[in-house]
């Protein structure tokens, strides 16, 4: 039998646990994007990635469709981060007019479910508008020992300025929560992007 000095402690602490089961306070919430692709235009026979991330409670799952069907060829891929709560649409090589579509994000959980759409057209190479982006230098191999840092450099021209976007293993990278490891830096004479 449990002593009486202790029987009010355990009931102010089982009070505590059950308080959020019986006010329906739990943290539930339906997804809500926190990335959403945007309309691109890619050069035939080339290469697009749409990036897709959405957060809640539990964690949502993030879908790709295109015409309402769940994305499945051989030249699209489909790489999930962030335990499936983020997802890139990667498409090589691109073909008209078969790519050209638009093509759906679906973030869903328990809670509910939510979607963005993005368009992507395709032009050919020989057609390209004057100011279209153009990679003028992209990123070469590196060897670099462990501790020792490394140096990546992608310059790009168009009009307005292109922005650059960095990926490692066909997925975006976040400065910001590498914990310093990376830095995107700027140059300020061309539109030269280095990541450290």
């Amino acid at each position: 039998m449990m002593p009486a000095s202790h029987l009010p402690i355990l009931l102010s602490l089982s009070a505590l646990l059950l308080s959020p089961l019986l006010t329906g306070s739990l943290a539930l919430s339906p997804p809500r994007f926190t990335k959403v692709p945007v309309d691109m235009i890619g050069v035939s026979g080339g290469v697009v990635s749409f990036v897709c991330q959405a957060t809640g409670d539990p964690k949502p799952r993030v879908t790709w469709n295109k015409k309402g069907k769940r994305v499945n060829s051989q030249r699209i891929e489909t790489i999930e981060f962030d335990e499936g709560a983020g997802a890139v649409l990667r498409i090589q090589p691109l073909r008209a007019p078969r790519d050209e579509n638009i093509y759906e994000c679906v973030a869903e959980n328990s809670e509910g479910e939510i979607s963005v759409q993005a368009k992507l057209s395709i032009i050919r190479e020989d057609l390209l508008p004057a100011g279209f982006p153009n990679i003028d230098m992209g990123p070469q191999l590196k060897v670099v020992e462990r501790t020792r840092t490394a140096t990546m450099l992608c310059a790009a021209s168009g009009n307005p300025d292109p922005e650059i976007t960095w990926f490692k293993d066909f997925l975006p990278i976040d400065p910001s929560t590498s914990n310093g490891r990376l830095k995107q830096l700027r140059s300020g004479k061309t539109n030269e992007c280095p990541l450290c």
